[in-house]
Order: structure tokens, then C-alpha cells, then sequence
């Protein structure tokens, strides 16, 4: 049986890359990634773009059942968590299903510490001062945007002037 590589972000699902071909014709200068679905054993192709955007790939701790969502992926029961790993969409680090509680906690302590780690880094980089006059520009342009939209609908809005509009002055 041929072992999964990416599962869809969305819909999930077992998939295998197989190849990856400069496109031709219409697609000429794209790569495209092949891909077998190994539950419906039909092979695809996508552009490299889509396949980054759409499909993520399998790590070596994610639950081999609901493959990393949570909740078993063949039975499609989304309201009940995975038997594999109890919902956590993770496994030891050696890809064995957690055995008993003590193993169970020690994958969920991973789980939070990468998160910890990452939630750390976003804040050491959301601190560079170049970040944050980003963020600044960016929140006065949205503010501009909307008081723009705001008059727009204003002027367009009925009125008392010729044709139901409002007068302006301009």
C-alpha cells in the first residue's frame, strides 16, 4: 500500500506525489505537480501554486488515521475526535499512537510547545520596528479607505437635489 505525502488543507483526504513537469501548451513556463488520490487511485495534475495553497504535507507526528485533523478522515465523522490520537491530530514522535494518558500528555506537551515557540517568534518579529510602521501604514490607509467609502455612500445616498441626489458643493 503506498504510504500518504500531502492531505488537502480543506477536505483532507490520502494523496502521493508523484512528479513534478514543466507544463506545456496553455500552461507553458508552469510546473505542474502530479498527484495520485490513493482512496479513489486517480492520478491528477495541478500547478505548483494550487498544490502549495491547497495540500500540506503529511509531518512524521501527524496521527496516521485522521492524518493531523482531529477526526478520522475515512468514517468523515467531523463531530467525533479521531480514535488514533483522541482528537489531537498528533502521535509520539516516532509515529506510534499514544499507548495511555502519560504518553497522550506528552504529545499534547509537544503541541504547546511548538506553539509557545512560534507564538514567540511572532512577537520578537511583530517588535522590529519596521514591522510595526507597517502595521501602522497600513491600519491609516484601511482608516482612509473607509472614511472614503463612507462619503462615497453619503454622496450617492438620497437627497433633496435634482434627481433624488445630494448637493455637494462640487
Amino acid at each position: 500500500m503506498t504510504k500518504p505525502t500531502h492531505t488537502h488543507r480543506a477536505q483532507g483526504g490520502r494523496f502521493e506525489q508523484v512528479d513534478e513537469q514543466m507544463g506545456g501548451g496553455v500552461l507553458e513556463g508552469q510546473l505542474l505537480v502530479i498527484y495520485r488520490d490513493i482512496d479513489k487511485d486517480v492520478t491528477s495534475a495541478t500547478t505548483e501554486g494550487d498544490w502549495r495553497q491547497h495540500w500540506r504535507p503529511i509531518a512524521k507526528d501527524d496521527c496516521p488515521v485522521c492524518l493531523g485533523a482531529g477526526h478520522d478522515q475515512i468514517k468523515k465523522a467531523k463531530h467525533q475526535p479521531c480514535g488514533g490520537c483522541f482528537g489531537l491530530g498528533k502521535v509520539k514522535a516516532d509515529g506510534e499512537k499514544p499507548a495511555d494518558l502519560w504518553q497522550l500528555a506528552d504529545v499534547a506537551l509537544g503541541i504547546i510547545k511548538r506553539q509557545q515557540h512560534e507564538l514567540e517568534q511572532r512577537r520578537q518579529a511583530m517588535a522590529l520596528p519596521e514591522v510595526a510602521a507597517a502595521l501602522q501604514a497600513e491600519k491609516e490607509a484601511r482608516i482612509t479607505d473607509s472614511v472614503a467609502h463612507q462619503e462615497q455612500q453619503w454622496r450617492d445616498g438620497k437627497g433633496h437635489g435634482p434627481g433624488g441626489r445630494r448637493y455637494v458643493g462640487d
